[in-house]
């Protein structure tokens, strides 16, 4: 109630949108659907963070035939791929890549979460 006995109302603050919970890259998509026509045909990519490695966490990625009870679905440049909901507080905001080297390529991750890394580059902390 305001000095006058009327009721006093309150202005929510706008919600400001939460970034996706994953991205793909233009390389990560074109490489996921060529594995999705070929050697993964009708598997889907589910993607969850296991915990291992020097630095406690590693990104562990899968091929299954479909969707679990608990997965989010992450569809991005017209290609779906799956991620385990207890990792989607880690992956908030990331991106997914396909990096080719001199000596190998596979999927890589750009996180706003992570913390740092191990020296190897096999997991990270958050």
């Amino acid at each position: 109630m305001t000095a006058h006995n009327t009721p006093a109302t309150t202005t929510a603050a706008p919600r400001r949108a939460l970034p996706p919970l994953l991205t793909m890259t233009d390389r990560a998509a074109q490489r996921l659907e060529k594995l999705y026509q070929t050697n993964h045909a009708g598997h889907l990519l589910r993607i969850a963070i296991s915990t291992k490695g020097c630095s406690g966490h590693a990104y562990d990625m899968s091929f299954v035939e479909q969707a679990g009870p608990t997965d989010e679905v992450v569809v991005d440049k017209g290609v779906t791929l799956l991620v385990d909901r207890k990792a989607t507080l880690f992956l908030i905001g990331s991106v997914m890549d396909y990096e080719v080297k001199q000596l190998e390529s596979g999927f890589t991750f750009s996180n706003p979460n992570e913390k740092g890394r191990c020296g190897c580059g096999e997991s990270f902390h958050v």
